[in-house]
């Protein structure tokens, strides 16, 4: 992959903004440069594919925790929580990789023309070597961007083309569910809508549940085959996510931050944060901030 590398990389000296992401005009497909280890990066993710060409990055989605480095691709298959953190680069060797947002449109209309793929294990987050394939059309769509005058003509062919490896690959059946107009992924999409919006409150299950057209029971069991967590694990996340944006950029105190995102309790707050970061709240910013994450 090392024609993808120095692609990526020109690109991403040429572009990159000051949190190194480099949007490209190819909708969706981004590059991300780092130049040291960083701060833990709380999100939201949107179901995508990141081609990991140099350095290594971990990523945290529930309990689970995954390692990859130069040569492997995340894959993210639902709107879930993470929290990720770039473990290997500097100067000499920066990290670099290669975003594509998955578009369910595309995805659906390549399913139509595919046959069906064999079942495997559907959960939200997985690591695995970058197809050939994959790495192949990603290379021809960065070649694009040195062509301006081509992007109308071949950017969504070669869009497409990198779906179609991707739903070619062993977890293909994961991913054709995106494409799946009123399947479950996209009903439970309905309600993590909800929750993202309207975290700090309580939210009965059975509002959820109707959002996504199911029954309370189904909800639940579809809610965690989506997402590998409970609709209350989720929305606790969510809660921590917005509560540590709070004190990094805000200057929050982990008290008012807590009561501002819906907790009741700090102590619990502090614990079921700290289970999440590695470290409670105060301990956790002031590292931040010797990083150099946020202005003290």
């Amino acid at each position: 992959m090392t024609g993808l590398l120095d692609a990526v990389r020109r690109f991403s000296e040429a572009h990159a903004n000051a949190q190194g992401i480099a949007a490209t005009p190819i909708s969706g497909l981004a590059t991300v440069r780092a130049t040291a280890p960083s701060d833990l990066i709380a999100d939201i993710s949107r179901p995508l594919v990141c081609l990991v060409l140099q350095g290594s990055k971990h990523v945290t989605q529930g309990n689970q925790g995954f390692a990859f480095s130069a040569g492997e691709s995340l894959l993210i298959t639902a709107d879930v929580p993470t929290v990720s953190q770039i473990t290997r680069a500097s100067p000499a060797a920066p990290y670099l990789s290669l975003v594509l947002e998955l578009d369910p449109a595309v995805i659906s209309g390549l399913v139509a023309e595919m046959s069906a793929a064999e079942e495997v294990d559907h959960a939200p987050v997985r690591i695995d070597p970058t197809d050939a394939e994959v790495a192949d059309a990603a290379l021809r769509l960065m070649r694009l961007l040195e062509r301006p005058a081509s992007l109308p003509v071949l950017g969504a062919q070669l869009v497409r083309e990198m779906h179609y490896w991707l739903l070619a690959g062993r977890h293909g059946s994961a991913i054709r569910r995106l494409g799946v107009p009123d399947g479950h992924v996209h009903r439970i999409a309905r309600a993590v809508a909800v929750l993202r919006t309207e975290f700090r409150q309580r939210l009965p299950v059975e509002r959820l549940a109707a959002e996504g057209g199911l029954s309370t029971s189904s909800f639940h069991e579809h809610f965690r085959a989506v997402t590998s967590l409970s609709p209350l694990q989720f929305q606790k996340q969510l809660r921590l996510i917005e509560a540590r944006r709070l004190m990094l950029w805000e200057g929050m105190s982990a008290s008012s931050a807590a009561f501002e995102v819906g907790y009741e309790s700090v102590p619990q707050f502090t614990r079921e944060y700290g289970r999440m970061f590695g470290a409670p709240p105060v301990r956790d910013i002031e590292a931040a901030r010797r990083r150099g994450s946020v202005a003290a």
